[in-house]
């Protein structure tokens, strides 16, 4: 009698490229396929090793000569906001949010568009149509929901695209009206996916990348009860914390090595 056993995810390196947060350097990713009957199971497992998910894909930086790229994570039961933020909150008072099924919108994409010309004109997704963005809110084989949020005109002033984890909710992607900076969208977008967790008790919000280094992403840890997958491992960020030795030429294991310490979710099926 002849056993199968379920196929594990085949893993793949990306070419490198210019990193686009840290000048001088370059960059490659680790990836998989996300797939089949299981593929809810696999984002849950690797998302908590430090994966980000892209469509049909999970990824995460695998630089030859760096590691600056940590996963972030706020633990929501032990955040507490700062005085900035709660003005934040404040500010927004006015906003309604409204969690939809990942459908795009042409009203998404003209924010999308003004939001990647008045932030990011010179980025990787600067050309993207509208064709290739309702592919990335709907090409999702997982439990995803499209946040939006209004003023009190009606108007779409803030998107996020968001995952629902067995652990937390995982913002893939947000985007806003840079026409109002005063409001700090992108603070606000976080604090009420903290507050959405909360309500529905799942343990934490993940951020996606912090770079040491990179002013990109130093909002980020302007956030209490941060912590970063950092040496295969959650660790407590501090204000103390040392990432120098992230961006040295030896802090990266080699792919295998790497690849050899991913733990995979047993899917295979119970014995009736």
């Amino acid at each position: 009698m002849r056993h199968t056993l379920p196929l594990a995810p085949q893993f793949y390196v990306t070419a490198p490229q210019p990193c686009p947060y840290l000048e001088g350097r370059m960059e490659r990713k680790l990836f998989t396929s996300l797939q089949g009957e299981h593929c809810e199971t696999l984002n849950d497992s690797l998302s908590k090793q430090g994966f980000r998910r892209s469509q049909n894909v999970l990824y995460r930086p695998s630089c030859a000569d760096c590691a600056a790229c940590l996963s972030a994570r706020i633990r929501v039961a032990d955040f507490i906001p700062s005085r900035s933020q709660k003005r934040t909150l404040r500010r927004n008072r006015d906003l309604t949010r409204v969690a939809n099924s990942p459908w795009a919108t042409e009203d998404q994409y003209d924010l999308f568009r003004r939001y990647l010309d008045g932030r990011h004109a010179d980025g990787g997704m600067a050309d993207m149509d509208i064709f290739e963005f309702a592919a990335m809110i709907e090409e999702t084989p997982i439990r995803s929901r499209v946040v939006e949020y209004r003023d009190a005109e009606n108007d779409l002033t803030g998107v996020c695209l968001t995952d629902v984890l067995d652990d937390g909710l995982s913002m893939v992607y947000s985007f806003y009206d840079p026409a109002q900076s005063r409001r700090s969208f992108g603070t606000h977008i976080i604090l009420d996916h903290i507050a959405l967790a909360r309500a529905a008790g799942l343990p934490y919000v993940y951020l996606g990348y912090w770079v040491a280094g990179s002013p990109k992403m130093g909002y980020k840890a302007g956030f209490s009860a941060l912590e970063v997958y950092r040496q295969g491992r959650w660790q407590n960020m501090t204000p103390s914390d040392d990432f120098a030795s992230d961006t040295h030429p030896l802090s990266v294991s080699p792919i295998a090595e790497q690849v050899a310490r991913i733990s995979l979710p047993d899917t295979r099926p119970t014995k009736g």
